[in-house]
């Protein structure tokens, strides 16, 4: 998005790179009006740099606020409220649908308020990658991958056929096809320039910062490139999508040094999981990172990627690295432009955004790590900052099976029709899967090399494991290929089944039947081991229980090896074909040997040939023939895509806020609970509220397909809210699953909440710290509002979460004073009226009242976490598709 302010400071000047001449907002400039800003992190000069370009004499963008981030130097911490607007827009398929439904929807609201329907249009490029839709149904052959394909179009022709819409009947909104990649690694690899250049109303071209926001929380990988990128909620991309600016305070900046360099046969994913355990006990929630030091320059980009990709797992809003000479040689070998790749280098180093080692700019506060002191380490088995040390895992998972599961030692049992039994600790997946490790061709050789030799020797993965090998990009296939490496994969399981999330986002398919039902019939504690990103409870599958986060080619070791309960260090992982021992270390690549297969196997062609007509498709996606059209002619009785029930009644004038009332619990729930938990994305139970409405619309078991491949659909939507099979409430104590109580009677939360719908009560739910954690998942907030949750009452929001709370007009309050629902002895017979609403003002401390069953009151204060003035606009609108709706519409 080019300049639409006034420049009152006079920053604009010209940058002059090869024979072509861009206009760009100058920070030195700048400084000349406001003071030096060179002690700036990098990434608060292109927050600076956005408010000098978008600066309207304070209608949304004042001199004020580009002064109080000059003088953030002098006191780095939380300052006051901007409106920022990103240069662009990214989505993945399940959270990029609602998008797009949502955006239909508006043009049939806008239609009726009297609008005009062509408002309803993307102001900034938005890219949607379908990359969350293809399943793990069949592994290890060489059919996998095309079979995978084809159940994936059976599965979500509907979706597709929707989305294909869309991209015909929205202005500046592209799809890439499924079988193309991760959303976050095409971004990376192809999307992502590093300075973006647009004409402005006088046909002057404009350089400035690349800068994004995604509806997916990995947005924060290209952050690896020197773009400044975070994952929002759907209704908030929406937003930024119309051309709102993205309401934030200015954050503080955590300052990570890094020194030293990789030890030999250590990961970049061994040197995240350390980062993402030292940032959460730091606590960085809300707050930039932004990494520096020496070790930097000694990181690969791809290395950065996979730091920056992980800042949801520590908590920050993005994890940054400058701009250098990696940089560019990254650019130039994923085959962007040489005139794009000058552009960066020139326009980096004229604003003061080029990285050098020596550089230490102003930080909120800092902390610094020797890279050279990490060692191999997995995470698990239920949060991704719960970093454990390899030659531990069998101690920790020996003590969980007592400590977390209630077993006094591990259980075998024989499997039915097989000639293996199966055990607690046995790894029952082991997928190589996700953007976080598949972006990394150091990570990715160092399995193909473990795969080599263990083929060599003649081992096989134990029989019970299922076996996937899911790349976030085509190119990963050609230099696998290329090196020799792929027939080796293949040849011990982890053959291609798709380019996609797959595992890491509980896409991992069924296991097979005579292993589920010896786990589910048993109490098994069964394993995975996953290259992935997250590892929280019920997401990778219903059948396993401890999730361990691993680097790839640790991940073909467990394979192998089969179990968690033994040192993978010291005892060996398998026999070879004669019978002898082999152990981790006679399997394990030298850093030599990567980098050597590495730099051979690698060219710019493969991107450029991969990349070449990214948005074309395959013959599946080339035979989806859709016409654009103004409105979209929903189909009566989908059970994908639905017109939402957001706009229903909805006037030009908002209504008044009232205070809430005799509120009822919905769920009393304790801390950590993720966006899975509360929206999950995986599978539907037949005998869930969601599985029984699709039974009703005579869809077969076998159809359900996913969660997240129904995410257009809010009557399952809904349903599957809080709808987790491991989400314990604490109002029907000792039950797992989406359950509730309502006058006495235990139920599922959506039966409950329509009752309590029907019988007029307004309902809260109430938690404890970390509430929201996860996925940036739009659908969390959408159904709890459609469940009739007005207020969520917590000690502590992760911050997307708490963002998309606001933005559909659910009410978000923290305890204060060192309350909790515990202290305070909260139940689920209370019931709750929430004073003061009518006069609320941002972070503002308001009166809750509480009735007992008995009849005795009494009160207690919280904090409104609607932290800005603009949220304000939104919550009094009822969200912020009806505030943006109203506005366009008049």
């Amino acid at each position: 998005m080019t300049q639409v302010g006034k420049d009152t400071l006079g920053t604009r000047s010209t940058l002059k790179v090869g024979d072509k001449e861009y206009a760009y907002y100058s920070l030195n400039k700048a400084a000349e009006k406001i003071g030096d800003v060179s002690k700036l992190p990098f990434s608060m000069k292109v927050l600076l740099e956005n408010m000098l370009r978008f600066e309207d004499d304070g209608f949304t963008v004042g001199r004020e606020h580009v002064q109080a981030i000059a003088d953030w130097q002098k006191n780095p911490v939380t300052g006051e409220e901007i409106q920022y607007r990103p240069a662009r827009v990214l989505l993945q398929d399940f959270t990029g649908v609602p998008c797009v439904v949502d955006l239909a929807a508006m043009r049939d609201a806008i239609a009726k308020l009297g609008g005009d329907t062509a408002k309803i249009n993307p102001q900034v490029p938005v890219n949607l990658v379908i990359d969350h839709s293809v399943m793990v149904d069949e592994f290890g052959t060489p059919k996998a991958f095309a079979q995978n394909v084809e159940l994936e179009y059976q599965r979500n022709a509907e979706r597709y056929d929707f989305l294909k819409w869309g991209s015909k009947s929205f202005q500046n909104f592209s799809a890439v096809p499924p079988g193309t990649g991760i959303c976050h690694q095409v971004n990376l690899e192809y999307i992502g320039q590093g300075v973006w250049s647009t004409e402005d109303a006088d046909g002057k071209l404009v350089a400035y910062p690349d800068t994004c926001v995604g509806t997916d929380s990995h947005t924060t990988m290209i952050n690896g490139l020197g773009v400044l990128g975070w994952g929002v909620g759907g209704i908030e991309a929406e937003a930024a999508m119309l051309g709102q600016p993205v309401s934030m305070l200015i954050p503080e900046v955590v300052g990570f040094k890094l020194t030293g360099e990789l030890a030999e046969g250590v990961t970049a994913t061994d040197l995240v999981l350390t980062c993402v355990q030292m940032l959460r006990e730091v606590g960085v929630v809300g707050r930039f990172v932004e990494f520096y030091g020496p070790g930097v320059s000694n990181l690969s980009l791809a290395d950065r990627a996979t730091i920056a990709n992980m800042a949801p797992e520590y908590g920050a809003t993005c994890g940054f690295f400058g701009i250098d000479q990696k940089t560019l040689d990254y650019m130039h070998l994923t085959g962007r432009s040489e005139e794009t790749i000058a552009l960066v280098e020139a326009y980096a180093k004229e604003q003061g955004l080029w990285f050098t080692p020596e550089n230490e700019p102003v930080f909120t506060n800092t902390l610094s790590l020797d890279i050279g002191s990490v060692v191999p380490s997995l995470a698990g088995p239920k949060r991704p900052q719960d970093k454990v040390i390899l030659p531990e895992v069998d101690e920790l998972f020996n003590s969980d099976l007592k400590k977390l599961y209630g077993k006094d030692a591990p259980a075998r049992v024989d499997v039915d029709g097989r000639d293996h039994d199966i055990g607690d600790g046995d790894v029952v997946i082991a997928a190589i899967t996700s953007c976080t490790n598949t972006s990394n061709p150091d990570v990715l050789v160092a399995a193909g090399l473990v795969a080599k030799k263990a083929n060599e020797l003649g081992m096989q993965p134990k029989p019970w494991v299922k076996t996937s090998l899911a790349p976030g990009s085509q190119v990963v296939t050609d230099y696998l290929v290329k090196a020799g490496l792929q027939e080796h994969l293949d040849a011990i399981g982890f053959d291609l089944v798709g380019y996609g999330c797959t595992t890491c986002i509980g896409n991992s398919g069924p296991l097979a039947e005579p292993i589920s039902k010896a786990i589910n019939g048993n109490d098994i504690v069964a394993a995975s081991v996953l290259s992935g990103n997250r590892n929280f409870e019920g997401r990778v599958s219903p059948d396993v229980r401890a999730n361990f986060l691993a680097s790839p080619p640790l991940v073909v070791a467990y394979a192998l090896k089969g179990t968690v309960t033994t040192d993978m260090v010291d005892t060996p992982i398998g026999q070879d074909k004669n019978g002898n021992d082999v152990f981790l270390k006679d399997i394990w690549p030298t850093n030599a040997e990567v980098a050597e297969i590495r730099a051979g196997a690698i060219d710019r062609q493969m991107f450029e040939s991969r990349y070449a007509d990214v948005y074309k498709g395959d013959e599946h996606w080339q035979a989806i023939e859709v016409v654009g059209s103004d409105t979209y002619q929903w189909r009566a009785g989908s059970t994908y895509v639905a017109n939402p029930p957001y706009f229903d009644g909805m006037e030009m004038t908002p209504a008044p806020i009232t205070d809430i009332v005799d509120a009822k619990p919905l769920a009393v729930l304790g801390d950590s609970v993720t966006t899975d938990h509360i929206s999950p994305a995986g599978s539907i139970k037949a005998d869930s509220p969601a599985g029984e409405y699709l039974l009703g619309h005579q869809v077969a078991k076998q159809d359900f397909n996913s969660y997240g491949s129904r995410r257009g659909n809010h009557e399952v939507m809904m349903r599957g809210t809080f709808a987790n099979i491991r989400i314990r409430n604490e109002m029907v104590p000792g039950i797992e699953g989406g359950m509730t109580r309502y006058n006495g009677e235990v139920m599922p939360i959506y039966d409950a909440a329509m009752k309590h719908k029907a019988d007029g009560t307004p309902l809260v739910v109430v938690a404890g710290k970390e509430y929201g954690t996860g996925s940036s998942r739009d659908w969390a907030a959408k159904g709890t509002l459609l469940l009739g949750v007005r207020a969520v009452i917590v000690e502590s929001f992760e911050r997307i979460h708490r963002s998309n709370l606001v933005g559909m007009g659910v009410l978000p309050l923290q305890f204060t004073g060192g309350d909790t629902r515990e202290s305070l002895g909260l139940t689920g017979d209370d019931s709750f009226t929430i004073h003061g609403l009518a006069d609320l003002t941002p972070g503002q401390d308001v009166e809750v009242s509480v009735t007992r069953a008995d009849g005795s009151s009494f009160t207690f204060t919280a904090k409104c976490r609607i932290d800005t003035a603009n949220e304000m606009e939104y919550y009094r609108h009822g969200g912020i598709l009806q505030y943006v709706l109203r506005k366009l519409a008049a």
